[in-house]
């Protein structure tokens, strides 16, 4: 079986669309940096990448939000979408698009896919009773309800539920039973990770319920189409609206074009408290259609704070504007991407944090790129040397530094994040031990034709990593790059390997690329007298 995307050179993948009525956080930053670092990693591997992010923006809670605000909702999602948009540029994404569910072209589109389930003849109208949580937009069963501290009755979430009685229309997820798990046993790369293709599974073959997929005790959403028009009294229900959007920004209902494009080559990057709806409701939705699942859809962990879960109320909801004037951009998307085996819980702890600034950046990354230039500038007027005839060592470092695109590409293609840096470091730490071993500093006085071959594979195996490290820490990357005085246009993955290795000549003065992180009111360390180790 072909594994993820190896159909064809396009790549779309996508951000959950935010609720307008959260602020923005560490979990909204966290999946939108991944998709950023994907959204990358793809581009630099020759593939055509569309990026998409975006707000959801209907239902009962935005209508209530703006009526205590004294405002219109449309007023309240613009102002709040924003919000979103902003953090975009805050934390360095490269989206192509941004969709928000109030948008003429996503009306279009849900309208269109709600027509198709009709004449499939998977939806139907019929009265309906159950427990309904307004918080998370959803209805539970009898058997997933419990008493709270206070003997209020809530959902597994928390969230309090009330008894609605009212008329829906009905998507037959019954239906599907079948049919999903099959397609999920002939596509087990569909789910990731591993334990939520498990869970997802095992609740289909538990077995499913017709779904509700419309309202009518509230109007701020989009209005179910009729056989003449828009159905005055029912509006969608949040999920069939809110998943549409992954087409609604390729032009569906035309199926050429983008849609032809790019649909199903995707990658759909949730949270996993959010994982039923795409992984059970969104491709039964496309199947009833006669349109193609997606590809994948990874399903991510939760951060805490200090070990505690973030909350409101404890005041420990970090802000990503915060974290990234503390801490720095393309630090904090390193540590995100570095810290945990993307799909685990994490812990968004200083200490950690500072650990894999000093450590890994400044101490290993850094000081590599630091000590070869700086050199290079100090001793040699800023002339990269031109190499003599190589060593075993030499070859040995040189081939790594090429090769290692391979184990990367791999775990890139699984969503591991962190294995990935650990390739990518294997190299950096064999490139520090390899200095260390070769001493440039004695070679200047017993044999500077070795130290010109021993400065060069060092700055040639930077310029390897300076192009690896683009998606991760794409400023300071490119900084790496542009002090070994890398063209713009020679910069992807294809220019990876020594066909393409520097030309000796003039340098730009090097620069240092990552500071130690110092925390406030704390002294930067003295620095080790001169040659010490």
């Amino acid at each position: 079986m072909l594994g993820p995307f190896a159909v064809s050179k396009t790549f779309y993948i996508t951000t959950p669309i935010y609720y307008v009525n959260d602020k923005p956080h560490i979990g909204h930053a966290y999946t939108t940096i991944a998709c950023d670092v994907m959204a990358r990693f793809k581009r630099l591997d020759g593939f055509d990448v569309k990026f998409l992010s975006g707000t959801d923006e209907h239902g009962q809670k935005v209508a209530k939000a703006a009526k205590d605000q004294g405002i219109s909702p449309q007023e309240l999602c613009d102002r709040n979408s924003k919000n979103f948009r902003d953090l975009l540029g805050v934390i360095g994404a490269s989206n192509d698009d941004f969709i928000r569910t109030t948008e003429e072209r996503h009306k279009v589109a849900c309208q269109a896919l709600w027509k198709q389930l009709e004449a499939n003849g998977f939806i139907e109208l019929k009265k309906y009773a159950g427990w309904y949580a307004v918080r998370d937009e959803a209805f539970y069963d009898e058997g997933e309800l419990t008493k709270n501290a206070d003997g209020v009755l809530v959902g597994p979430t928390g969230a309090p539920v009330e008894r609605v009685e009212e008329e829906n229309y009905f998507f037959k997820l019954s239906a599907f039973q079948d049919r999903l798990l099959k397609f999920y046993d002939t596509n087990p790369d569909f789910i990731g990770p591993k334990s939520r293709f498990n869970e997802v599974y095992s609740f289909v073959k538990g077995g499913l319920n017709d779904l509700s997929i419309s309202r009518t005790t509230f109007s701020w959403g989009v209005p179910v189409p009729g056989p003449k028009g828009d159905d005055p009294k029912h509006i969608m229900y949040v999920w069939i609206d809110a998943l549409t959007n992954y087409m609604s920004a390729l032009g569906y209902p035309n199926t050429s074009g983008d849609y032809a494009k790019y649909w199903p080559n995707v990658m759909h990057m949730v949270g996993k408290d959010i994982i039923r709806f795409h992984c059970v409701y969104w491709p039964a939705f496309l199947m009833a259609a006669n349109l193609a699942p997606p590809q994948r859809v990874f399903a991510h962990g939760w951060w805490t704070v200090e070990g505690q879960k973030m909350s409101k109320s404890l005041g420990n909801v970090v802000d990503p504007n915060d974290m990234v004037a503390k801490y720095g951009l393309d630090q904090i998307r390193y540590f995100l991407m570095r810290e945990i085996p993307f799909g685990n819980d994490g812990d968004f702890a200083e200490a950690a944090i500072a650990g894999r600034i000093n450590g890994e950046l400044a101490n290993e990354l850094g000081n590599l790129a630091q000590r070869g230039l700086g050199f290079i500038a100090k001793n040699l007027g800023g002339e990269l040397p031109s190499p003599g005839a190589f060593t075993a060592e030499d070859t040995e470092l040189l081939k790594a530094a090429a090769d290692i695109i391979g184990p990367v590409r791999e775990a890139m293609d699984k969503q591991g994040f962190d294995k990935a840096l650990d390739a990518i470091w294997s190299v950096v730490r064999a490139a520090n031990v390899y200095v260390d071993r070769q001493a440039p500093w004695a070679l200047k006085k017993t044999d500077p034709a070795r130290m010109n071959t021993v400065l060069y594979v060092m700055a040639e195996t930077v310029r390897h990593l300076g192009i690896l490290m683009q998606p991760f820490v794409p400023t300071s990357a490119n900084k790496m790059l542009d002090q070994l005085g890398v063209p713009a246009g020679e910069r992807t993955f294809a220019h990876l390997g020594y066909a393409h290795a520097l030309k000796p000549g003039p340098l730009p003065a090097p620069t240092p690329v990552f500071p130690r992180y110092v925390p406030a009111g704390e002294a930067q360390a003295p620095k080790p007298p001169k040659g010490a180790k």
